[in-house]
């Protein structure tokens, strides 16, 4: 198929199983292969050669995991299930096969005698072997069956996570039936929505439409408007609740999973001899220790505690002009009562920003952010198969003309769809001994609302903002000028990957940026600046309060992976969830209520011992930007040097990449004064 790109609306889950299944045998041919010759070990045919091992497993893989997240397919969950153990049992069958360990520590031990490696070529060996050690392979005796054993455990346990924070999301007890009557302070566009939403249902479960039933979902698109808009103190309220108690208790209960979770990656640090699991994990990132990454997140909260304290006290000062002098506020209220504060103090409402963000126009604006600094050019595509008639398919270009990659967009809330947005890849970009380049296979997913009728689709600045940031990302994939998989595109450290990213959504209040899309969708003219401005005080307003909910799940991912003795199965998870947030806590606790059993990020995500690296990254990217703000925000010498992070992957120390571009090493200054805290 063009590009080597997949027929993915022919493919069936049996077939996606069948992928994995033939992958695990031949990258297991690939690997006899490197073990059984008598070569003496070198750097092509043992760390090379394990490289490329296994392409049609990746694959296989990265195809069957996107659509399991991009579908909410249940038959492709159940293949998910099946195929994870088999999984796991091959990762550990590599890595703790004592032949290939072998050759790659005599590889690695040798490396600085070789002077035909390249830096590229030491820092595939220096990874490789970093990632045998974490995954066990100096281990001896009985250790290393226990943690063979472990790795398969937990990643059953992930999965099972996973697809039951998926699931939650979609029972019928996760959403309200109201009347036109409850939406008392929605916008007409959102309300309609609703109304599309509950059409939907009625239709998918036979019954009857009366012309009166709106329904609101715990749903990202449908849950955040409502939380915002609505006036209904009680329906705030009750939606909040089922929103945070999703998967506490019922059919999809994650609180023992995730205490299994937690002991599980504990045990695995103890037999490699760390104290705790964010020891053990913290080893590959920038941070490198569990009192590095605290220090950090205690820095943030000193300098952030305060603002966000003045800032609820304004808001329930505010409120209480309406509800009463006893009206206290409370985390259902928040959003509701700082938006109408606000949309007073600066006579700003999201609603105001969304008839310039006209879904077409920012496509182009938001794929014209790359044209504009690095030269990229989009083409729609129809001549690539994709898994859903939705989902969009561009041929990036360079500026002289060559393929850079393909992007798939998948833009719109479906039912049964993975919440939230993210950035993911059918296949890395990788170059052959010959400099050919294997172009990248790109995906961005988000959960946008479909058009209602003949409306057209406007997106909130918050929204604009998630598409900005998934982008970034795959600009990151887009760029990679890696040789070797395993260092190109976003296979960076937790910690870094985020930049580029959080770098893009700077551009959201900048004019110069604007003026090239943002033009209301049925006059035409541009954001005005005043607009633009009371965006920026609006968003400062808010900031510290961000800042320290932010914290607040940082806290909690380390309060999991600090933990040197296992979660009792008697433990109360709420209380152990209350302790670690309470240095950051911004409103009590709520009965009932916990983030840690749909804690996706960390559980079944990727991000365990690593969710402080949002705010890591975003001290980068504020630094970043701040460089750009001294030369131009389209300076196209600083948009170069940029350039040179985003194709770097992990081929270079991403401090040694950040001081080459800023001249120095970052600090958290430029975030403060971006977010007003420092004036």
């Amino acid at each position: 198929l063009p590009f080597g790109t997949m027929p993915l609306s022919k493919l069936t889950p049996e077939q996606y199983e069948e992928g994995v299944l033939e992958g695990i045998r031949l990258q297991n041919q690939e690997i006899d292969a490197i073990t059984k010759q008598r070569s003496v070990p070198t750097f092509e045919n043992t760390i090379v050669a394990l490289d490329r091992s296994g392409e049609i497993l990746n694959r296989s893989i990265l195809a069957l995991s996107n659509l399991e997240n991009a579908s909410g397919d249940t038959v492709i969950m159940a293949v998910v299930a099946r195929v994870t153990p088999i999984l796991s049992e091959h990762s550990s069958n590599i890595m703790l096969n004592t032949q290939l360990w072998e050759r790659v520590k005599q590889v690695y031990d040798n490396k600085d005698k070789d002077i035909s490696l390249t830096p590229e070529d030491k820092r595939l060996i220096e990874k490789t072997y970093l990632g045998f050690i974490l995954s066990g392979a100096d281990l001896k005796g009985s250790d290393r069956e226990k943690f063979r054993r472990l790795n398969s455990e937990l990643s059953e346990l992930t999965v099972k996570y996973g697809q039951n924070v998926s699931n939650a999301m979609k029972e019928p007890s996760r959403r309200m039936w109201l009347k036109k009557s409850d939406l008392t302070g929605i916008p007409q566009s959102v309300a309609e929505s609703y109304r599309e939403a509950a059409r939907d249902a009625l239709e998918q479960e036979g019954k009857e439409d009366d012309g009166d039933s709106y329904l609101v979902t715990v749903f990202a698109p449908s849950y955040q408007p409502f939380m915002k808009y609505s006036d209904r103190r009680d329906l705030r309220e009750k939606l909040y609740r089922l929103f945070n108690s999703r998967n506490n208790g019922g059919e999809f209960d994650n609180t023992l999973i995730l205490r299994d979770i937690a002991n599980v990656r504990l045990e695995i640090a103890q037999i490699m001899g760390k104290k705790n699991f964010a020891e053990y994990q913290l080893q590959n990132t920038m941070a490198k220790t569990p009192e590095d990454v605290m220090d950090f997140l205690e820095n943030l909260r000193k300098a952030y505690s305060e603002p966000m304290k003045v800032e609820l006290k304004e808001i329930e000062e505010y409120a209480r002009a309406s509800e009463g002098s006893e009206f206290k506020l409370a985390a259902w209220d928040y959003s509701y009562w700082a938006d109408r504060l606000k949309n007073e103090r600066y006579a700003f409402n999201d609603e105001d920003m969304k008839p310039y963000f006209e879904l077409n126009n920012t496509i182009k604006g938001v794929f014209g952010l790359a044209t504009r600094l690095y030269g990229y050019k989009f083409k729609e595509t129809e001549k690539i198969d994709k898994y859903h008639p939705d989902v969009k398919v561009y041929e990036v270009y360079e500026k002289d003309g060559k393929l850079l990659g393909i992007l798939y967009a998948d833009f719109f809330y479906r039912d049964g769809k993975s919440p939230g947005a993210w950035m993911t890849e059918f296949r890395g970009e990788t170059k052959d001994d010959n400099g050919n380049k294997n172009i990248p296979l790109i995906s961005i997913v988000c959960n946008f609302s479909k058009p209602v009728g003949n409306n057209p689709v406007l997106l909130t600045p918050y929204e604009v903002e998630t598409f900005l940031h998934e982008f970034g990302h795959a600009l990151h994939g887009l760029s990679s000028e890696a040789k070797y998989a395993s260092l190109s595109g976003t296979n960076v450290d937790h910690d870094f990957v985020e930049l580029f990213s959080q770098f893009n959504e700077n551009y959201l209040t900048e004019k110069e940026y604007l003026d090239g899309f943002a033009k209301h969708y049925e006059t035409g003219k541009k954001m005005p600046q005043d607009l633009i401005d009371r965006f920026v005080k609006s968003a400062q307003f808010g900031a510290a309060y961000a800042c320290m909910r932010q914290l607040g799940f940082g806290y909690l991912d380390m309060a999991y992976h600090t933990l040197e003795t296992p979660l009792r199965a008697s433990a109360d998870l709420e209380e152990f969830e209350k302790n670690a947030q309470n240095p950051v806590r911004c409103f009590e606790a709520v009965d009932g209520c916990m983030t840690s059993p749909s804690f996706g990020h960390i559980f079944s995500g990727g991000y365990a011992a690593g969710y402080y690296g949002y705010k890591w990254a975003e001290s980068l990217d504020a630094d970043a930007f701040k460089a750009f703000k001294e030369t131009g925000i389209f300076n196209s010498k600083t948009a170069a040097k940029f350039r040179k992070m985003l194709q770097a992957g992990d081929t270079v120390d991403p401090m040694e990449l950040y001081v080459e571009f800023r001249g120095k090493k970052p600090t958290v200054d430029a975030l403060m004064e971006r977010d007003g805290i420092i004036k």
